[in-house]
C-alpha cells in the first residue's frame, strides 16, 4: 500500500495532546510556539526583496504538532507580536510596515499554511508516515510561496515576482520539508497509528 493516506476520521496524531490539555497548558503552548517561530526567524540568509529563513519550517512544524486550530492561533499570535513592533519577524525586526511591503503576502499566508499542515497531520499525513509528512510540508511551503509570490507580483510584476520571490526558495522549501518530516518522525514514537504500520 502507498505511504500517503488520508482519513476523514478524528485526529490520529497529536504528540503533544494539546486538545486534551487545560486552557493554561494551551496558552503556554501558544507562547512557546511564538517564541519558537521568532527564533526561527532569526536564522536568515539575506536576500532581496524577500529574505530566506527558517520561518516556514517553524510554521509548518507548529501546525503539525499543535493541530490546525491551535497551530493557526499560535501563528496569528506571533504575527500580532510582529505587527505591534516586537522583534520577532525575519532578522529580528517588527512593525506593521512589514505587512504591507514585499513580505506581506508570505506573512499573511503563514496561518493558512500552519492550518493546512495541521489539518493534514491530524488525518494521517504525519510522522507515522514519513512520506506523507514530507508531502504535507511541501504543500505548506508551496502554498506560502504561491500566495507570497501573488502578493509580490502586484508590487513588482509577475515575472519579477517569480524570479525573486518563488524560484530561489524552491530548494530551501524542499529541504525544510524534509527536516520537518524528520522532526515529526521523532515525535511519532508514542503515537503509533495502526493503519500506518499495516500499510
Amino acid at each position: 500500500m502507498t505511504d500517503i493516506a488520508f482519513s476523514p476520521t478524528k485526529p490520529s496524531f497529536s504528540p503533544l495532546r494539546l486538545q486534551s490539555r487545560s486552557l493554561g497548558w494551551q496558552v503556554a503552548a501558544v507562547v512557546l510556539g511564538t517564541l519558537f517561530i521568532a527564533l526561527a526567524s532569526y536564522i536568515e540568509v539575506p536576500m532581496l526583496p524577500v529574505p530566506m529563513n527558517m520561518q516556514t519550517f517553524a510554521v509548518t512544524l507548529v501546525g503539525a504538532l499543535y493541530g490546525w486550530r491551535l497551530g493557526a492561533i499560535t501563528i496569528i499570535a506571533w504575527l500580532v507580536e510582529g505587527a505591534i513592533g516586537l522583534p520577532v519577524l525575519s532578522g529580528g525586526v517588527g512593525g506593521a510596515a512589514y505587512f504591507v511591503g514585499p513580505t506581506g503576502g508570505y506573512l499573511f499566508a503563514f496561518p493558512l499554511v500552519g492550518a493546512l499542515v495541521g489539518w493534514l497531520a491530524e488525518r494521517g499525513w504525519n510522522g507515522n508516515r514519513v512520506l506523507s509528512a514530507f508531502v504535507a510540508m511541501v504543500l505548506g511551503n508551496l502554498a506560502c510561496l504561491v500566495l507570497g509570490t501573488a502578493w509580490l507580483a502586484a508590487m513588482i510584476g509577475l515575472e519579477q515576482a517569480i524570479t525573486f520571490g518563488f524560484l530561489p526558495f524552491v530548494l530551501g522549501g524542499l529541504l525544510k520539508s524534509a527536516l520537518g518530516a524528520a522532526t515529526l518522525k521523532l515525535f511519532s514514537g508514542n503515537n503509533a497509528d495502526p493503519a500506518a504500520t499495516a500499510s
